[in-house]
């Protein structure tokens, strides 16, 4: 019992400082943000890899990281423009790695150096953008991101009391045994819930806050799944032990890789501006 509530204690105040401290840097935005950004993908990065060699993989941690770093930069100068070409020079340098340094098996090591520095690097580098958008009516997005946030958040407690109180159809047996079809609705429905009282807060239209909370739960259990997928197909149960009672780093980020890009994209072309209306707008 005593080491059972050591446990829990220990998780609850790795929470609440990761918790703090995230927020901290999020209100702050500019360097701050991308110090903590920094330090994410570098701990991410080497969780990743770590997984991948126990599957007889051999990204490459630095490309990974060198990649990571002009990505950054990059995201942080909002200079979405170079984008393409940084993944495009980052990609052949993945494949020049594997050529002049690289070990067997050679497609398999390219590829998971390619998707090591989108997976661990570019999705979450997108926060930057999220957070630094602007328009005459939000200023930025920051109210966004706490909106993200909060969806995120409520999808894990909802997934977990609808699922332990209700839950009886497995949602991803092969993958994840433990989740519900039950506990993933719940879940959403929490999701939508707080996303629309962050919107009224904000002055978003009811029904974009509401497409917003869907798109951030169902992409976060996806992010979950797929984490949990890497894992279970290497063979690991954790991604490391960097955080006392949570884990590693991707154990607890895997819900925000996917949900940062959907949510900047949603936001950048319904919310801040109608680009993509007016788009199929002119088609038609």
């Amino acid at each position: 019992m005593d080491i059972g509530l050591n446990k829990n204690a220990t998780r609850m105040l790795t929470g609440f400082i990761m918790g703090t401290i995230t927020m901290g840097c999020i209100m702050l935005g500019g360097i701050p943000l991308l110090l903590l950004l920094a330090l994410v993908i570098f701990f991410a990065s080497k969780e990743y890899v770590k997984i991948l060699e126990h599957k007889g993989f051999y990204p490459s941690l630095k490309i990974i990281l060198i990649s990571g770093a002009i990505l950054a930069l990059i995201t942080y100068f909002g200079r979405t423009d170079f984008v393409a070409g940084a993944l495009t020079a980052c990609s052949f340098a993945a494949f020049l790695w594997v050529l002049f340094r690289g070990r067997q098996p050679y497609i398999a090591n390219v590829a998971t150096t390619i998707l090591g520095f989108v997976y661990c690097a570019y999705f979450p580098l997108q926060l930057q953008l999220l957070r630094e958008m602007h328009s005459v009516q939000y200023n930025d997005g920051l109210g966004f991101v706490v909106m993200m946030f909060t969806a995120v958040l409520l999808t894990d407690v909802g997934c977990y009391y609808a699922g332990t109180k209700f839950g009886k159809h497995k949602l991803a047996p092969v993958v994840s045994p433990n989740k519900t079809i039950e506990g993933s609705v719940g879940g959403m429905i929490c999701a939508v819930f707080g996303a629309v009282v962050v919107g009224c807060v904000l002055g978003t239209e009811w029904y974009l806050s509401a497409i917003a909370g869907l798109l951030c739960t169902i992409f976060a259990q996806i992010g979950d799944l797929c984490e949990s997928l890497i894992k279970r197909d290497a063979g690991v149960k954790d991604s490391g032990n960097s955080l006392p009672g949570h884990g590693g780093f991707l154990d607890r980020t895997d819900s925000f890789v996917f949900t940062i890009p959907v949510m900047y994209y949603f936001c950048k072309y319904f919310v801040f501006s109608n680009d993509i209306v007016e788009f199929f707008k002119g088609l038609f």
